[in-house]
Order: C-alpha cells, then structure tokens, then sequence
C-alpha cells in the first residue's frame, strides 16, 4: 500500500512512530499524542546499512511483529494540509527507501484519552527484505548495536533514546526486550573501554 493512496482526499493523517520518529520526527506537524498500537511487539530484527550501520557492520533497528497479545507504545503525528505530501515524501526515503519497510494503517490509541482510537500509518520492516536479520539473543543484539554505526550516528544513540523515551513518556510500561538490550549494549561498552 502506498501513502499517496492512503491520503487520495485526506485533509488530515496520522503517522505513528515506535523507533527514532518518537525522539526525531524531521517533519513538521499540527499535534503529537504518547499512545500506543495493539496486535504489534517492537523487536530489534531489522538491519540498517545506511543511517545506524553500514554495508560491513549493519546495525539494528526496530521493526513491528505481529502478536494479538502485544501492544507497541510510541507517539503519533498528525500532519494537515500541505504537512501531508512533504511528510510522506520525506519518510518514503528515509524509511522506504533507505529502510526497506511497507506501509500498513493501524488503530492508534493516545494514552489517557477517553476518545476512539484514529487510523494512523506505520511503517513496518518485514521478514522478506534483505536487510531483515531476525531474532537473536540481547547480548548479540546489543554487541552489534554497540559497535555499529551509519550516516546518522552511532546505533548506541538510536537504542538509548528509545529507552529514555519510553522511561520518560511511558514509565508504566515494561519493555522487557529493549531493557534487555539496552542492558546488554552498555555492558559491551564497558567490556570494549576496559580493554583499551
């Protein structure tokens, strides 16, 4: 599904964020609500050859995993007018093209609010991409992220604001697999400056 077909008539979308966008949107917006989708987990299983690694050491980033039991906090944006077309066209490079993910519309629930949920986009990395690289175990996940590093910066960076935003905006929930990560990654830190 593309974004420009999502939109055709559309004064008003929401774009839900669950990886950097939650810290580092790059695109103006009318509002930003803390909320969160359901039916998704964040997982650390997609490669990054260009913003938070490179071609010989990718990094990792986050994609969404569907799991009817699991929800995925985050923020969304929502762009009016002509904040829509520039949004998309920014992000159809930077997270499509540059990023390997498709586009999916979910249901997005802002915290605290007794209001429906609204339709947002997402950007999701699949299993079938060639930078897609799976599960595996936090210390390997946080070795790569921990010696990794692309055209934007160091992965470290990317994995501990994410962590900060969700102690921050989202205390009251328990993100086992990014703490662990997060864990994992500063213990390898630590391992690397002690042996210099």
């Amino acid at each position: 599904m593309k974004p420009q077909d999502i939109i055709a008539g559309k004064s008003s979308l929401w774009i839900f964020g669950y990886g950097s966008l939650v810290w580092k949107p790059d695109f103006k917006f009318k509002r930003s609500h803390v909320g969160y989708i359901a039916g998704y987990k964040r997982r650390f299983w997609h490669g990054d050859d260009f913003h938070r690694g490179d071609e010989q050491s990718p990094g990792r980033v986050v994609t969404l995993i569907e799991d009817d039991d699991a929800s995925t906090w985050g923020v969304a944006f929502e762009v009016v007018g002509s904040q829509i077309e520039e949004s998309l066209k920014y992000l159809n490079i930077r997270e499509t093209v540059c990023g390997g993910y498709i586009t999916k519309m979910v249901d997005f629930y802002p915290e605290g609010e007794s209001q429906a949920p609204v339709q947002a986009l997402v950007y999701i990395a699949t299993a079938d991409n060639s930078l897609y690289l799976g599960p595996a175990t936090p210390e390997k996940i946080g070795f790569q992220i921990a010696t990794s590093r692309g055209k934007t910066g160091h992965n470290l960076e990317y994995l501990l604001r994410l962590a900060e935003f969700m102690r921050s905006s989202c205390p009251q929930v328990e993100d086992h697999h990014l703490f662990s990560i997060e864990a994992a990654a500063l213990t390898t830190v630590l391992h690397l400056l002690a042996a210099e």
